[in-house]
């Protein structure tokens, strides 16, 4: 298991076009608090794209369904990540993190899964046609 940040990162790392997101990768297991793997970076060593990274990824583990259990709802993801703010997770992160209201994550998992055709809950207008040369 703690093979698959090293292994992400030896596959991004070799495409163009993802290459620089190739260490948030191999970062994102890091801890705030430093007793994450691989490094054991701590703060602001870890780069913010991981640290980002790192709550999305616990946030979407803790709401999807797994082999050997359940899903949990958003409120007890948002419980387990505000318990972690300052061991695991930065808590700047946590703090913008919290600011997201659970309608906006059960639109966005809606979108993932295919359920829902809208992406938010704001609306984008269409780019304009490139000008003809």
């Amino acid at each position: 298991m703690r093979e698959h940040c090293a292994r992400g990162y030896n596959m991004l790392r070799k495409i163009p076009f993802l290459a620089e997101s190739s260490e948030i990768v191999y970062t994102h297991q890091e801890h705030f608090d430093g007793s994450g793997y691989p490094n054991g970076l701590r703060g602001i060593e870890i780069p913010i794209g991981a640290r980002i990274f790192g709550v999305a990824d616990t946030l979407d583990a803790i709401t999807s369904d797994r082999p050997y259990r359940k899903a949990r709802s958003f409120d007890a993801a948002r419980e387990e990540i505000l318990r972690c703010s300052a061991t695991q997770f930065d808590p700047a992160v946590v703090e913008v993190f919290l600011k997201v209201p659970n309608e906006l994550w059960h639109e966005l998992r809606s979108e993932i899964t295919g359920q829902n055709k809208r992406f938010s809950t704001f609306d984008i207008a269409p780019l304009p046609d490139p000008p003809q040369i």
